[in-house]
Parts: C-alpha cells; structure tokens; sequence
C-alpha cells in the first residue's frame, strides 16, 4: 500500500516547526514527508539585523537544515518552487524537478512591500532574508573601504527606513556594531552618521507612549538622527529623497517599511486575497481540504477586518495546530480549530536595550533586553532541545556560510 505523501514547503518558522511537530505525531511508515526549501539552512529572523551588522557569526543566524530534522522521519530536498499543479498534485521546482503529493503545506514566508516607491526595488537594501542581510553587511564594509579612497561622507551615512521592531533592532545594532566595523578599516567612526526615517509620527507607534519615549531616548543616546512623520519619496545610488524638499546623501538605505505574501502564491491555482492565500479556521486553504498554509503567505481572518499580522509568533503558534490537522485529515479524525494568543512582543535596541510588553508587564533597559534573550532561547529549545542552545552560544562554527549566485 503507497504510503500517502506529505509535502511542506518553506523552512521558515512555520515549515520546520511543522516538520519537527510531524516527526512527533506520526507513526512509523505511516506518510512520507518531504520538506523543500530553496536554501539548505534555516534561518531566525527575529536575529537578521545582527547579520547586517555584523555582530553574529553566521551559524548563530543560519542553521543548517539536515541537522535540525530527522532523516529517518523527514526527507529534504534543496530546490525553489516555481509553481504548483493542484489538479495533479504536483509542485513545480525552478530547474525542472517535481514533486507530489498528497497533502500539502505552504509555508513559504513573505516579500518585500515597497509600496512603489521608486528606487526602493533597485537601491535600497531590505531585511528580507539571511543573504539579503549579508548583503547589508558587504554593502558596509565597501563604503568603509571606498570611504578610505574618496573621502566621500555620503559613503558613511546609513539610512534606516521604517521604524518598527525590525527597524528599530537594525538602529540599535548599528549603533552597536559600526563603531567596531571603524576601528577594523581605519575609519573614524566619529563621522559615522545613522539616520531613521518613518513616516509615522514617531518610532514603534503602535506601543505606549511610555516605550516610544524609553525607545526615542536610547536612539537619541546613539546620536542616531530621526525624521518621524516623515515619508521617503524616492532612492537613487547616492541620495534618499524625502518630503518636505529634504534630502539625505547617502550610499545605503536599508529597508524594513513592510512586507507581503511571497509573490509564489501567484502560481500556486489557488485564490489569492491581499497577496495572500485565505484560509479557514483550521488552517486549511479555502476550497482545499488537503492543502494548508501558514506564515507569512497565509490570511487568516481574526474577524470580518483585521487579519493576523505576518510575525514569527503567529508562525509558531499556527505550525503546532497545522501538524495536528494534517495528521488529522490524514487519519481521518476531527480538526482542531486554530486560536491565536498573543503572548507579547520585544525589541532590541542593541545588546543592552530592550523594548517591549509581555502579558500587562511594560518591559524596558537592561531586563527587556534579558527577557529577548530568553523568547530566543525557549525557540532554540523547541527547534533542538537544550544541546542546540548550548551550540548556538558556545559551539558554533565561525566558518561563513557558503551562498551560490542564484540564492
């Protein structure tokens, strides 16, 4: 008898929680499960601004994926999805392989959202993924060294744009991590300008009054220049063009102003709404009884008009429920509606800062950046048990983690 074929697509945060989670439910020989990803690592995303700065080795970012799963249980296979068949049942990869299935996940993760502000697409540097944040990191280090040729200052002004968490991370760590970067390519870092610009009226707008203050202070405290309430109207290789007739010469924007359903969903037959793929209440993909998705590509519909936000929570706590009912649908037993609770949110702002609310409790300083350390941690935990934290702090390889031209 064929063993029925699981097929799960995206190692993000939902895809590789659900692989680990199938590991568990299901028996012995009792489905195939195969997990594609165009990358052979499996990357934190909450951690990508310590990429862009430089102030993580590689390996405590990027996991390598054959040592997260169960090869006995989970079979990988490194390849980018192109489309999918759903008359078939077959997944399409870019090169011409395919694969099928019998159930199916898509969990492939989000895009960039630029709002079609020009320039944005072709200059500016986004927070997307593993590599795009190493090209962050490279784009520094070359405006150092062209700096140290030219004397151009326009080469060490750094422009973040957005003002969220994932903005406000990317400040502090540059903050942090610059000064570091100057003193190794004999740069002097006092010249060094980091800009914030956010077209809200100030940094974190959707927290309390009380953290956006805590926040503006530590940024102010790193001589960072902030423009709130302020919108960029265009990117050239050499300036940042805002409104009000302003102007930034800079070499380097980094983008973190927003992101979207992976552009995939597209060419998967599937209805698609706001870019992304609508699911029912057990995570199911509307219309389809054995295809799910999860992430950052999937809507899913808190009320008649607010959706739950693309975060790595809404991830995790959808990858828990969504391996039940796959299983489930399997088996041929009943699904678990899926209940999003929201346990909190914390930002860094550097190595010592932190900004966040946890439950009813504000946190801030030196204990809210403690309590990242631990939300990263307990995900460290659940992703490898105790031994994975233990390598990630002290037994990680330094070795740069290798990327061809076409990731």
């Amino acid at each position: 008898m064929r063993k029925p074929k699981i097929v799960i697509l995206g190692a993000g945060y939902g895809g590789i929680i659900t692989s680990k989670q199938l590991e568990k439910l299901l028996k012995s020989g009792e489905a195939d499960v195969t997990l594609i990803n165009k990358h052979d690592y499996h990357y934190i995303t909450t951690q990508l601004h310590k990429t862009g700065a430089g102030t993580a080795a590689d390996r405590q970012i990027a996991m390598s994926i054959p040592e997260l799963i169960n090869p006995a249980k989970t079979h990988f296979k490194k390849g980018a999805v192109s489309s999918v068949d759903t008359t078939q049942q077959v997944v399409h990869l870019e090169g011409g392989d395919t694969v099928s299935y019998d159930y199916l996940l898509i969990a492939l993760g989000f895009d960039i959202e630029t709002f079609d502000i020009p320039g944005i697409k072709e200059h500016a540097y986004s927070i997307r993924s593993f590599r795009s944040t190493k090209a962050i990191y490279n784009q520094i280090i070359r405006q150092l060294n062209l700096y140290k040729e030219d004397q151009d200052p326009s080469r060490l002004t750094f422009v973040v744009a957005g003002g969220g968490f994932t903005g406000v991370e990317m400040l502090g760590e540059l903050a942090e991590g610059l000064p570091k970067l100057c003193k190794k390519y004999d740069v002097p870092f006092e010249i060094v300008k980091i800009v914030a610009v956010e077209a809200a009226a100030s940094v974190i707008p959707f927290f309390h009054k009380e953290s956006i203050q805590y926040t503006t202070e530590v940024l102010e405290k790193f001589n960072i220049d902030m423009y709130m309430g302020t919108k960029i109207l265009e990117c050239t290789p050499d300036k940042v063009v805002l409104e009000n007739n302003l102007e930034i010469a800079a070499k380097t924007l980094i983008w973190s102003c927003g992101v979207k359903g992976n552009p995939i969903v597209q060419n998967c037959g599937l209805p698609v709404e706001k870019g992304k793929l609508p699911v029912d209440t057990f995570l199911r993909v509307k219309g389809k009884n054995n295809i799910f998705s999860i992430g950052d590509c999937a809507l899913f519909m808190m009320d008649e008009k607010n959706a739950l936000p693309p975060t790595a929570q809404v991830a995790l706590q959808e990858a828990d429920v969504c391996a039940k009912n796959i299983v489930a649908t399997l088996r041929g037993g009943d699904l678990k509606s899926f209940e999003y609770h929201h346990k909190g949110s914390v930002a860094s702002i550097g190595v010592w800062a932190a900004v966040g609310k946890v439950g009813n409790f504000r946190l801030s300083g030196l204990f809210g950046a403690f309590m990242k350390q631990v939300i990263e941690a307990r995900y460290l935990l659940n992703l490898g048990g105790p031994s994975l934290i233990i390598k990630q702090h002290f037994g990680v390889s330094k070795e740069p983690v290798k990327m061809t031209a076409n990731q």
